[in-house]
């Protein structure tokens, strides 16, 4: 994945800068030769690479460090800056409004194998999270099989879906179920793909959004094409009014940085990006935030937007605070790992916690938690109120006690116990610190800097 390959090069580029004593212009050549390495392993393009690095470089060497800020700690910022343009520099997302009698309109166009029904699906999924009334429209009318696929997958989600497999002409399809679509806030169409973008394939398109009037035309385009997605981009963009672009398979896939960068430069935004195979795999795309998580420093914007709809209100703000209090007890430990849990994957969600994806956290730790939340209840069900609060009592007896009440095994107990002790250990590292101090506890940087 671009994340892991990627931020993993950059992390070291910054652990080789922040370990170093002097900035000189010996140590920038080799940290951008690093940048260098690392962006063109993960495809994005060498003009974009080079130009990124001779501004860095530029910069680097000519402008002076604002007062109270260190050398060092400059250039980390100049690099992160310079990498937040590469990626699009702004979040560019989508503002749900309806008018009288007409649901807000997003058709999504792309082709073949980008992945067009199952994007689908998330957006269904990420807007109903948010209290919108969600409809899905299928006007693939040629692909076989088109509609039964976005059938199913909305019958999955609970989601209104309009198709017709014997209908092959989608202005008719769509005319037929035009006045019951008015009901709903939010219509997500699926169009027809193409091996190519054919002058057939425009034609359709231009015919179908001119009747159907959305309010958003977005391209998705499957990060595994890497650079390849700027050609595809600007095509759809000049022939069919794209506003935006959703960056499918952004997981399984190290040339995902050619696709972002790539799409950046296009003038069609970047607004989605598709994280994983679960319905709930969707993330509005946040340059700061990605570039964030690429170096370490988290992406709390994000992981506040995925904790939207999954808890009220009040959790989503409270969580940032309960994440980095760093004093907690078992059932404050379940609780958290039970509503990241409701999020995605730990590994994924510990990566947006500002100075987690910077901190050699174990994989093992992050890895397979989702399986032993059923096993942990059941420890928790059986220990007193006073071991849930005060953990370092459970002694021999105490595990004996709690297993044979659980029936879970005495290495499911002490396992548990470690993992507390571990997250407790990480927790009060950051205890008290601002989430843009946190990159202190990464780089070793000062805490002046602002990535704003």
């Amino acid at each position: 994945m671009v994340l892991d390959t990627l931020g993993d090069a950059l992390k070291n580029v910054f652990k080789k800068l922040t370990g170093s004593v002097h900035i000189s212009e010996k140590l920038l050549d080799e940290i951008i030769k690093e940048i260098q390495r690392a962006l063109l392993s993960s495809d994005v393009n060498v003009q974009f690479v080079f130009r990124l690095t001779k501004t860095i470089k530029e910069r680097g060497l000519n402008e002076q460090p604002p007062t109270g800020v260190t050398p060092k700690e400059h250039i980390i910022k100049i690099v992160y800056e310079e990498l937040v343009t590469l990626f699009g520099k702004e979040k560019k997302g989508i503002t749900i409004t309806k008018e009288k009698n007409k649901p807000f309109i997003i058709m999504l166009v792309g082709l073949f194998g980008a992945g067009k029904t199952t994007t689908i699906g998330k957006l269904a999924k990420y807007y109903a999270q948010r209290g919108n009334k969600v409809a899905v429209v299928g006007l693939d009318v040629h692909r076989p099989a088109a509609h039964l696929q976005l059938q199913q997958i909305a019958e999955k989600l609970s989601i209104d879906s309009y198709v017709d497999g014997k209908q092959k002409d989608p202005l008719k399809l769509w005319k037929a179920n035009e006045k019951t679509l008015q009901s709903y806030d939010v219509v997500l169409v699926d169009t027809a793909g193409r091996d190519a973008l054919s002058k057939d394939l425009v034609k359709e398109i231009s015919s179908v959004s001119k009747t159907i009037q959305p309010q958003e035309t977005l391209l998705v385009l499957s990060a595994d094409i890497g650079q390849a997605a700027e050609k595809q981009a600007t095509m759809f963009h000049e022939s069919c009014n794209v506003t935006g672009v959703i960056i499918s398979k952004l997981d399984g896939t190290a040339k995902g940085g050619g696709s972002l960068s790539a799409c950046a430069v296009t003038g069609a935004p970047i607004v989605f990006i598709g994280v994983g195979e679960r319905p709930e795999d969707i993330e509005v795309f946040n340059p700061e935030g990605f570039v964030g998580r690429l170096l370490g420093l988290g992406d709390l914007e994000t992981l506040l937007e995925k904790a939207r709809g999954l808890v009220n209100e009040e959790d989503a703000e409270d969580l940032k605070k309960r994440m980095l209090k760093g004093d907690f007890n078992l059932l404050d430990l379940y609780e958290q790992m039970s509503t990241m849990k409701k999020m995605g994957p730990l590994n994924k969600i510990a990566e947006m916690i500002p100075g987690m994806g910077g901190m050699n956290i174990p994989k093992e730790m992050l890895e397979g938690q989702q399986d032993k939340m059923d096993s942990w209840k059941f420890i928790l069900d059986s220990c007193t109120q006073q071991e849930l609060e005060e953990p370092e009592l459970i002694g021999r007896q105490r595990l004996e006690r709690i297993a044979e009440g659980s029936g879970q095994s005495i290495t499911d107990i002490r396992g548990l116990l470690k993992q507390y002790k571990q997250s407790k250990k990480i927790m009060k590292m950051m205890k008290g610190e601002n989430p843009e101090k946190l990159m202190k506890k990464f780089s070793g940087a000062g805490q002046k800097i602002k990535f704003k």
